[in-house]
Formats: C-alpha cells, structure tokens, sequence
C-alpha cells in the first residue's frame, strides 16, 4: 500500500469533521484536518466576553442522544456534559387569564408511554380534553415509521390537526419541544422529522427524554478535549487554513488545495455547510449538486443578560405566553463569580427577530424578562448582547428529505459529512455526529479497513 492510500483528509473542523477525524486515525490512516476558523467546534463554540467565557448559543442533548455522547466519551468530556437524573422541564405560562402558572413535564420509572401520563395528567397549561387528544397523538406517533418517504412530504402541524390537536395543544406541547428540536414550528417541518424527534426522544425509551448539558464553555469540549484527543491519535490539524480546490488525481487519489499547500490522500471527508460543500464538489460527485442549495437555513438567536443578583433559582425554563421561549443559568460555566448571574435565552426559528438592533431587542427581552421572573424587576443589568447564526442549521420543511445526500459519493473516494446530510435527524450535535461516523465508516470499508461502528443500531 502506498504512503497516499494510507491517507485522508477532512475538510471542516465542526462536530462531523472532529468525529471523522477521529475515527479515521483510530483506524490507523494518516489525517490532515482542516479548519478555516482558528478554532474546532463548528457552530458549538465559546469565545470570551471580559472575564465571561460565553457560548454563542445553548446546547443541549437527549439521553437518546447515542453518538454525541458516545463523542463526549472519546474527547473525556462526559462528566463535563452530565445527564438529568430524571427528565423534568418547568414551563412558565404568564399570559394565563388568571396570573402566571407554572406546570412540569416530568417522566415517571413507569414504562413507556406511561412515564409521561402522570405529568400530562397535571399539566396545566392544558384543558383536560386537549391532554386526552395528546395521548390519542402520541399513540398514532408511535406508529409512524419516521424514514417512511411519505411522511417526509407531509407538515406536523396537518398531521397533529387530523389527530385533533388544538392550537393551543401545538403551541403549549409539540411547539415547546419541536421548536427547540427541530428549529421550526409544526407548520414549517416535515413529519418524518418531527416522528424522529418525538418517537425517539418520548416514546422510545424511559429515560431517552432526560435532558444533558454542558457545564462548562462548548469550547472546552469542542475545542480544547477535541484538539487534545486529534493530537493523541496522531492527527495533523491545520486551523485557518481555507481549502480552494479539491480535484480528482490521475491515479485515483485526491488532491486537496489550500492557499498554502496541496496534500494528496486516499480518502477526502466534506464536513462543511451544504454550499461550502457545493462549491468544492469535482464534477461528477453527485448526480444534481444543486440539490444541496434547495436546502434551506434556519435561524437562531441568542440573548444574553447578566444581572447584578440572582434572579432565577431554577436551571433552566421554558416559556409560554412570550417571546422568550427558553432560558438558561449560564453562570458558573461562564466564569462568573461575584453573586450576579447570566441568563442565556434560546430563540429557535427566529426569523422575526435575527436582524433586529440590539437596541430593540433589549427594548423586547428585557421587559419579557421581568415579567417571568419577578426578582428581574429590582435588579440591574450589567450587560446585554446577543448572538446571531443566521444559518444555524437546515431548515427541516416538508421535502428536505429528499434532497439531503448520503456520506457516499458518486466518486470513489469521496465522502460528504455534517447535519445537513442524510443521517435520518434533524440539525442536532447528535446529527452531526452521526454523519462523521458514516462519511469515517464509508471510506474505511472502500479501502478495506474493518473497523466495528461504535454505535450497535448502526453495525
């Protein structure tokens, strides 16, 4: 075998890139990662605000959520990144008739799907009736098969409407869960998604639902644990480095083109966004690559309020009845030490929002804020900003699905990684993980490497 057929370069230094990296080295191939920015960690990344280390958006996962943590394990973050005990959201309605209401959805030990009944039994935010619609739903959900092709034509929201599901049973339910999943509401994703999202993280397993999040800046875990496991498996990471070409050798091999060099390799992995990937695609690697600009964007927006005292007791909340949909102590993984606190709040789908002024976001959130949390309204603000990714991931609507391609290629050799691609879920860290794992497994097998998938469900 050839110094060049032993190795592999990977375009993209996100969670998709990372993971394929990884996988490949662990293989035993020589790789070369990368990344056009000077850090990893893609769109899941830190960056420092004074004394702050602030994440340009919350994260979080799912039990379910097997490759991404499977990934915490590899990078030695998962302790970093620990799991409820026990799936339990607070939702905060404040536009009820008479006064705030604050509800839970909580799971039991029961088994599934009666680890939920208790908790929407009590839930307030719905009437009984529409709570008995919901289980009527959730037993025609479980019936679904979310990789069927004709789901992936059809919208949630029609889906939950023949199911007799309410307005107010899509905003104070689904919506709740879907906007934050999928980064869009019902009527704007596709059913195969949506079925996805819920059989699996619901109606699966007891405790898929049970939520995870980092308690310390993404970029210790994206970045930092990432960068120390590429070096420990041997992988050269170029960052700033923009690829310009990537062409097909005479002798079969790649040729991958930076502005500082041409690196040759057996196997290239696109982990990049669909239009960068579009951009460097040769000829002939897919059959219609303008598919890949057919996938739309999504926004999401982060809002980020440090007050001078502590103002909310919980974790994290979710809210109805307000533009604020989720919100975030955010304190001690930023650093912030003196008796203040920092809220981060996650606004998913949010279109209407992503290029307003700072200055009229403040005028909105603030006031948003104050009536949510009534301590809000005695304490200063020592600082607001937000953050903007204005295509923060691919926008789930009904027909995505057929326009998303597989790792492979229609050109040996080379392969296509990242959320956007078809790995069956939504834009999630989870997703994009996944997709490392094939675009790593798909070349692996072309060069004749054996290597045991990691996650079982997808040996």
């Amino acid at each position: 075998m050839s110094a060049t057929e032993q190795c592999a370069v990977v375009i993209g230094g996100g969670l998709a890139g990372v993971t394929a990296a990884l996988e490949l080295a662990d293989a035993g191939l020589r790789v070369t990662l990368l990344e056009g920015r000077p850090r990893l960690g893609g769109l899941a990344f830190s960056f420092k605000r004074g004394d702050l280390t602030v994440d340009n958006g919350q994260h979080v996962y799912l039990r379910c959520c097997t490759a991404y943590r499977w990934f915490l394990d590899r990078v030695e973050g998962t302790a970093l990144a620990p799991v409820q005990d026990r799936l339990d959201v607070p939702v905060l309605d404040v536009a009820h008739p008479a006064g705030p209401r604050l509800g839970r959805l909580r799971r039991s030990a029961l088994p599934v799907p009666l680890h939920l009944a208790g908790s929407l039994a009590r839930y307030p935010h719905l009437s009984l009736a529409e709570r008995a619609s919901v289980g009527r739903a959730a037993l025609a959900l479980r019936r679904l098969d979310p990789a069927d092709p004709a789901l992936d034509g059809v919208d949630f929201a029609t889906w939950l409407g023949r199911y007799g599901q309410s307005p107010r049973t899509i905003e104070a339910l689904w919506d709740l869960v879907g906007i934050a999943t999928l980064n869009a509401t019902a009527g704007q994703s596709s059913l195969g998604l949506a079925a996805m999202v819920f059989k699996t993280g619901l109606l699966s397993e007891n405790g898929a639902a049970d939520i995870g999040w980092a308690t310390v800046p993404l970029g210790d875990l994206h970045d930092t644990l990432a960068r120390k496991q590429l070096d420990a498996a041997g992988v050269r990471t170029e960052l700033r480095t923009r690829v310009t070409s990537v062409n097909r050798a005479q002798d079969g091999n790649w040729r991958v083109d930076t502005e500082g060099e041409s690196l040759e390799a057996a196997a290239v992995v696109l982990a990049v966004p669909q239009r960068e990937a579009h951009a460097l695609l040769p000829p002939g690697a897919l059959a219609d690559p303008d598919k890949l600009l057919d996938i739309g964007t999504a926004p999401i927006l982060n809002v980020h309020v440090v007050y001078d005292r502590k103002v909310l007791k919980q974790p994290f909340f979710a809210a109805l009845g307000s533009p604020v949909q989720w919100v975030f102590d955010r304190s001690d993984a930023s650093g912030l030490a003196d008796g203040g606190q920092y809220l981060a709040l996650s606004q998913s789908a949010a279109q209407d929002d992503i290029d307003e002024p700072v200055s009229v976001l403040r005028a909105k959130y603030l006031p948003e804020l104050e009536r949510l949390l009534p301590a809000a309204r005695g304490a200063k603000v020592r600082d607001f900003f937000v953050t903007r990714e204005r295509t923060a991931t691919f926008a789930p609507t009904p027909g995505v699905g057929r326009l998303r391609p597989g790792a492979r290629t229609d050109t040996p050799g080379l392969y296509l990684a990242g959320a956007w691609t078809a790995t069956g879920w939504p834009a999630t860290m989870e997703g994009a993980v996944r997709s490392g794992l094939s675009a790593a497994h798909a070349a692996l097998a072309a060069l004749g490497r054996h290597r045991e998938h990691p996650l079982q469900e997808a040996a």
